[in-house]
């Protein structure tokens, strides 16, 4: 990879906590903080980046919420793929509206608003350059939006997955509880399977593992991030083999 002027990846997943999405809302979608992450976006757009996102539902609902308790896993599970498909029009509209060609590709089929995910369907979108949003998660109960990353990600061969957090990087406790939390710079999958962060879930860090993906940990609240990531700026955590 190229260094210097030249972008470091050509072809990135871009994962987004749903969380995100809500602000400072209670819960819902703050069309001011979606606006901010399409307008890192188009500057990724902008100097040919082939670009992938995936987004969590935990602004809206989540199968594992407290909202959740008492309901059939599936059924609740089901119901938090909706959340993320009705994140990922809310980040096409606004991706749109700065006029970057985008496509929504949902697991379940939902023809009125998205195109099923086909995998050479969206290789092909990606090198006409438009943003492919993968919505709904794998289409299957029981799998977190991380782990539709990971899978997301070694299916469009994205070199990269670049997780947008809250914090900015990964720490060994949780830093808004522990003020003398250490942050890793690097880490290898082992690492983080045998010291148990809450990087991502097993299944999604061990598919990264297998096919030697790296992730990039980041802080999307500071604007530019995104775009330092892709150049290959040492930001957040990298893991890695």
């Amino acid at each position: 990879m190229e260094s210097g002027s030249v972008k470091q990846y050509k072809r990135i997943l871009l994962k987004l906590s749903g969380e995100v999405f809500k602000g400072e809302l209670s819960y819902g979608i703050d069309p001011a903080i979606v606006d901010n992450i399409a307008a890192q976006i188009k500057d990724l757009f902008d100097i040919g980046t082939e670009i992938g996102v995936v987004i969590g539902g935990g602004n809206i609902f989540r199968g594992l919420s407290e909202g959740a308790k008492g309901m059939d896993r599936t059924s609740a599970d089901h119901m938090g793929m909706l959340a993320t498909v009705m994140n990922s029009l809310a980040l096409q509209d606004l991706l749109e509206k700065r006029d970057v060609p985008t496509r929504v590709q949902s697991a379940i089929q939902i023809h009125q608003v998205a195109e099923p995910y086909i995998r050479r369907r969206a290789i092909r979108h990606l090198e006409k350059k438009r943003v492919v949003i993968f919505a709904a998660g794998t289409g299957n109960p029981f799998f977190s939006t991380d782990t539709a990353a990971a899978l997301r990600a070694n299916e469009i061969n994205a070199e990269v997955i670049l997780k947008a957090t809250k914090v900015d990087g990964v720490y060994d406790r949780d830093p808004v509880k522990n003020l003398g939390a250490k942050r890793f710079e690097e880490l290898t999958y082992r690492e983080v399977i045998e010291k148990n962060l809450e990087v991502m879930d097993l299944t999604a860090i061990t598919l990264c593992m297998d096919n030697n993906l790296p992730i990039v940990v980041f802080d999307l609240n500071k604007t530019g991030n995104i775009f330092k990531a892709v150049m290959g700026e040492s930001i957040g955590t990298h893991i890695r083999g």
